[in-house]
């Protein structure tokens, strides 16, 4: 059981992470006007805003890596609460 529950993690954890992706990607182009710069090599896009969708995106893919830790631990020890209740 405890692999299903890890695997139901990862494939939350994947999806949230597109999500979020796919978000931030959309506020990006409805504050800039401009697509999400994808390619860091990209000498049309400018350097700072690599560089900040860079960072905004490392900090939104950590936050989600956190919380989907938390929320598959957390369901874990629930699982074997209840399974030592048993």
């Amino acid at each position: 059981m405890n692999i299903l529950v890890k695997l139901f993690g990862l494939a939350v954890s994947l999806g949230a992470g597109a999500l979020a992706n796919k978000t931030l990607e959309g506020l990006w182009q409805k504050k800039t006007g401009k697509p999400a710069p994808k390619d860091g090599t990209d000498l049309n896009d400018s350097l700072p805003g690599v560089l900040v969708f860079a960072v905004v995106s490392a900090g939104v893919g950590a936050v989600v890596h956190v919380l989907t830790q938390r929320g598959t631990k957390s369901a874990l020890a629930r699982m074997k609460k209840t399974a030592d209740e048993v």
